[in-house]
């Protein structure tokens, strides 16, 4: 016949596995790994260079600025001179 009592051990470590199991496959997965420090490797500051780009960029825009205001103002008394 069927006996409750000599199933109990079986019984009762088909669920402990079952909740050991269940309970470690409910845990969190581990974060992502850091990404590296710099891509790609030579870590360059990309800051330096395209600020001394700018200023020298915006250097040279005065400078044509102010050769056009002088070509200007040189052929303004030249005409008038004459």
């Amino acid at each position: 016949m069927f006996c409750i009592q000599s199933y109990k051990p079986v019984f009762l470590t088909i669920v402990f596995f079952l909740v050991v199991f269940v309970s470690f496959g409910a845990a969190p997965p581990p974060p992502p790994p850091p990404p590296p420090p710099c891509w790609p490797p030579p870590c360059i500051p990309i800051d330096g260079g395209v600020s001394f780009l700018i200023a020298a960029g915006a250097l040279y825009g005065v400078k044509k600025s102010y050769d056009k205001f002088k070509a200007r103002r040189n052929n303004g008394q030249t005409e008038s001179s004459e």
